[in-house]
């Protein structure tokens, strides 16, 4: 039983990974940016949630309008910042990104926002059952999550796969300039590409906040680096490694700590992790080299 709890704990971990780093990828994929902000808009999600949910006590509702609002402020970031600096040096982006970053979880602590302090965000299991059998027992709010992971992620698939603007996104992320020429409005596909990888952040975000109970401005701190390990151990815009490495990741956590204890801080098992790869497969699981 241990051993299935473990594992169930550790799939439930990787939904919230998952959603957080494929929008990372998304971008990574089309831009070649490390996109930091990304982890800003990981918190205004929950920060919308929050709102939306103490207004109306309806958690689905809280959901969608956090992705909404979560994917125009990509939308916004993309036309406001690197929509001028898609020629310019990978580094000139990336800086830009750090400091948006900054200056939104900066903003966010002001007191006519999030403030300084953590708020309480219990919405629950949203109306879901607890799954309880002989090997494993998952919670309302696990079950939330996997729920909401797995339905995210098959409307990404569909749209990626059976859409012309998730082929033109396919087409942008193996060649931007080829993609121009041959039609693919890259505007509307980089917008798009920004919209659902951020409206996926604000989902995380608010699954983070239900499941913590707790929504705070500095929430995406560590999910700014985590996302970051995620997607150098997927592979460098791959959606497919992005997915596989958080599975890892998150098995590699709980069954460490329950096998050896907090020998190392729970979070710093990820950074153990990157070094490994970055020795043995610097490329990633998925990544070309």
């Amino acid at each position: 039983m241990p051993f299935m709890q473990n594992l169930s704990n550790a799939v439930v971990l990787a939904g919230t990974y998952i959603l957080m780093a494929a929008g990372l990828t998304m971008v990574y994929g089309v831009l070649k940016v490390l996109h930091i902000a990304h982890a800003a808009v990981y918190t205004i999600g929950a920060f919308i949630g929050l709102l939306v949910f103490t207004w109306a006590g309806n958690f689905w509702l809280a959901l969608a309008v956090a992705m909404l609002v979560s994917g125009v402020v990509g939308v916004l970031i993309y036309r406001s910042t690197y929509h001028y600096m898609l020629d310019a040096p990978r580094t000139v982006p990336l800086i830009a990104s750090i400091g948006l970053f900054v200056m939104l979880t900066d903003l966010l602590q002001k007191d006519f926002l999030m403030g300084p302090y953590q708020k309480a965000l219990p919405a629950g299991g949203a109306g879901l059952p607890r799954i309880q059998t002989p090997w494993f027992s998952l919670t309302p709010k696990q079950v939330l999550i996997l729920v909401v992971t797995v339905a995210l992620l098959a409307v990404v698939y569909l749209i990626l796969t059976r859409t012309r603007i998730g082929l033109g996104w396919q087409a942008a992320a193996m060649d931007r300039d080829m993609a121009a020429a041959v039609g693919v409005n890259l505007n509307r596909v980089i917008a798009f590409n920004f919209f659902l990888g951020s409206a996926l952040a604000g989902a995380a975000g608010v699954l983070v906040g239900v499941y913590n109970n707790s929504v705070f401005a500095t929430m995406g701190d560590l999910p700014s680096y985590k996302a970051f390990i995620i997607i150098v151990l997927g592979g460098m815009g791959s959606l497919p490694g992005t997915i596989i490495a958080s599975l890892l990741l998150a098995l590699v956590e709980n069954f460490l700590v329950a096998s050896v204890g907090y020998v190392l801080p729970r979070d710093a098992i990820a950074f153990l992790v990157l070094i490994l790869m970055l020795m043995f497969r610097p490329h990633g699981l998925l990544g070309q080299e």
